[in-house]
């Protein structure tokens, strides 16, 4: 597959997702529809023989997620598939085996972290062996655990997000059993945010940038912008700033994955859920 144009909105609909009944606030939905309104826009220009849109944690788990459903279908009569955890995961992995960089992998896991979910797969011989959706979603774990955002990230935050992490995988039955030395693959707004700040740093592009992320650079930024109140991280070069509240509580997920799976760093893809969509979508 080449990619014609890609672009990323961040709106932030899952907001409030932790909540013991979760619902999509207005200003979510209003925010998601005219996101999508813009997406629809750009696209037509390349006259799409079909056009595919989904939701995933944060509309899956809101009570209120077929009214936002319904509220798309009638702005712009396109339906949005609202995809299950498992057909997450799975879309995930099939984005991910459509990457050329990542052509020799045999045996390899994949994290990709969202808002409101965390997929991870394992795969063995290129097939996926273990597929799982989690809500540790870095938006979800800030709401439950930070409760000032203005402030630096509390140094006594990291353990409790990484022992509700372990919990999570342990009861979930994510094992890590891939022979040793297998490859993690990380996807999704933060582990391309870690390396936009690291090639901003070198001052070079993304894509000049080497793809694997070591695990004492998600360290490094967690002390070090972790550190900063919220509107200096706002400032850091290579953070978007609608991302800067969650980014610490992102950080500490990741590293709570890395420790747990033994790994020294992440592989980055931009292969992940829209690709799997793009490959279904053409009969792949």
């Amino acid at each position: 597959m080449t990619v014609l144009a890609s672009r990323t909105l961040d709106v932030r609909i899952s907001a409030g997702i932790n909540e013991a009944s979760p619902r999509l606030s207005e200003d979510g939905m209003v925010r998601g529809l005219e996101a999508v309104r813009m997406l629809l826009a750009e696209s037509a220009v390349f006259a799409p023989t079909s056009t595919v849109l989904v939701a995933t944690s944060a509309v899956r788990d809101a009570q209120n997620g077929p009214d936002f459903r319904a509220r798309v279908k009638a702005a712009t009569g396109q339906t949005i598939r609202i995809l299950t955890g498992a057909e997450e995961a799975d879309l995930i992995g099939r984005g991910l085996t459509c990457d050329p960089a990542l052509a020799g992998l045999q045996d390899f896991y994949v994290f990709d972290l969202g808002g409101g979910s965390l997929e991870c797969l394992a795969f063995r011989g290129r097939r996926v062996q273990q597929a799982v959706s989690l809500q540790l979603g870095c938006v979800r774990l800030t709401e439950k655990f930070v409760s000032d955002r203005g402030a630096p990230f509390a140094v006594d935050l990291f353990p409790r997000i990484a022992a509700y992490c372990a919990q999570a995988m342990a009861s979930a039955g994510f094992a890590f059993d891939l022979p040793p030395g297998a490859v993690a693959v990380g996807t999704g707004g933060t582990i391309t945010t870690v390396r936009t700040i690291v090639a901003a740093q070198h001052g070079v592009a993304l894509e000049a940038s080497a793809p694997d992320v070591a695990l004492e650079t998600l360290h490094r930024q967690l002390l070090e912008i972790g550190g900063l109140p919220l509107a200096a991280r706002r400032q850091v070069a290579g953070l978007p700033p609608a991302r800067a509240d969650v980014f610490p509580t992102a950080l500490a997920t990741l590293i709570a994955v890395a420790e747990r799976g033994r790994f020294s760093a992440f592989r980055h893809s931009l292969y992940n859920l829209r690709f799997g969509l793009a490959r279904e979508a053409l009969g792949g």
